[in-house]
């Protein structure tokens, strides 16, 4: 093995020199190298468009969004929002790039959705994460010198924390074997990662499967694992702010929380202190494993957390039929006065809608803006919008993160 390098002298032991990917183009934006994206010989004669990672024009791409904010929810009194903008570049904490093959060397690949058959090669990355942009070059020339590693390979995935820790997962067209492993072990070694190797039906892990972050708020320092494979926030700084700007809404409620669709407990953490119980549901088995992890390492005592779906919840908390995994749960001695919810795009079911109009506060992290109105419209004849904000989790494109404090009209 290797000896493990410091990142910021972070190679590739296999490699005696650097060499430059053909046919790829570097540009450089606001300092960073950027990628010119770039068409294989397998694609077009002419690069299809994907979004322009300018920092000159952050400020006017979200000024758009807000204003389109602004517009959608006129019609349900919306406040004005409280903002919390992306850091420009460098905070994009997860990414995957397919990996494709040109002359015996591999490149970083990425598709336009509309026409996604043609793989537009790229060089760097720059909303990706420092400890991911790090990487990025040194990994694929590991890659490309040596033919265990290179030979089938078809995707990387790459996550990182803002605690400075990174995995990578190489997925390949190929049984693994001992020859992997060993190359694996290196490469590893050398550029200070956490590797897993996967292909149909094996996963290889070479020293752990998840990344512990860590992230202050409040004062508090919050630490979480993650898995890999499993849903964590795209963009580090803004979730902290989706942390703080929740903190900040329930504060002084008390009561008991409901929370629906808790996922690796990234919001249950921050938020149970703030009441007297919690319960917490999600439905993604290797989610609630995390989650139960989480609250375990942040000393966090006073949630029950239970894998069920939000439908089932709100059936068993209207007296419907009785649920094994509620088992221990004493749902009658809740007095629930929260509700919080981060759901899918599709939003809150009519089940769930039903049984949010039962609470007196309701807390809701939307990545959908359309069914977060339709949402709040159905609510609007008991509820209104006391609070408002923007979370800027994807910028160059038009995504909006959105949460909104619903109290009940009296």
């Amino acid at each position: 093995m290797a000896t493990r390098l410091p990142r910021q002298a972070a190679t590739c032991s296999l490699l005696d020199h650097r060499q430059a990917v053909p046919g790829v183009v570097q540009t450089s934006i606001d300092g960073r190298l950027a990628p010119r994206i770039v068409p294989s010989p397998a694609a077009t004669s002419s690069p299809m468009p994907l979004p322009d990672f300018d920092p000159a024009l952050y400020e006017a791409q979200l000024a758009t969004k807000l204003a389109r904010y602004r517009a959608d929810f006129a019609d349900l009194a919306l406040p004005e929002p409280e903002v919390f903008r992306s850091p420009p570049l460098a905070f994009r904490m997860r990414a995957e790039f397919r990996l494709w093959h040109v002359a015996g060397r591999v490149h970083y690949a990425m598709f336009d959705p509309a026409e996604p058959r043609k793989p537009l090669l790229i060089d760097d990355f720059p909303p990706a994460a420092t400890p991911i942009a790090e990487v990025m070059t040194p990994l694929l020339e590991c890659i490309n010198r040596n033919e265990e590693l290179r030979r089938r390979i078809f995707q990387a995935e790459f996550l990182a924390t803002l605690s400075g820790e990174r995995m990578v997962s190489l997925v390949y067209h190929r049984r693994l074997g001992d020859a992997w492993l060993a190359s694996a072990r290196e490469l590893a070694a050398a550029l200070d990662i956490v590797l897993i190797g996967r292909s149909r039906g094996q996963k290889l892990v070479l020293e752990r499967d998840w990344l512990l972050e860590r992230i202050e708020v409040d004062g508090r320092e919050l630490a979480y694992r993650q898995n890999e494979g499993s849903f964590t926030q795209p963009n580090g700084e803004v979730n902290r702010s989706m942390l703080a700007w929740a903190r900040r809404q329930l504060g002084g409620i008390g009561g008991d929380l409901l929370e629906l669709y808790c996922g690796n407990g990234n919001f249950t953490v921050a938020l149970a202190p703030l009441f007297g119980r919690v319960l917490a549901t999600e439905v993604s088995k290797s989610s609630v494993g995390a989650a139960r992890h989480n609250l375990a390492t942040n000393g966090v005592d006073n949630v029950a957390l239970v894998r069920m779906a939000s439908e089932e919840i709100s059936d068993a908390l209207d007296g419907g039929r009785r649920y094994r995994r509620l088992e221990g749960v004493a749902l009658a001695e809740h007095a629930f006065s929260t509700l919080f919810v981060d759901p899918p795009r599709a939003g809150l079911d009519d089940a769930t809608l039903a049984l949010a109009g039962r609470f007196d506060h309701i807390l809701y992290i939307s990545c959908n803006p359309r069914t977060l109105h339709a949402n709040v419209a159905r609510l609007a004849t008991s509820h209104r919008i006391a609070a408002a904000a923007a979370f800027d989790q994807f910028p160059y494109t038009d995504h909006l993160e959105c949460g909104m404090l619903l109290v009940r009209d009296r």
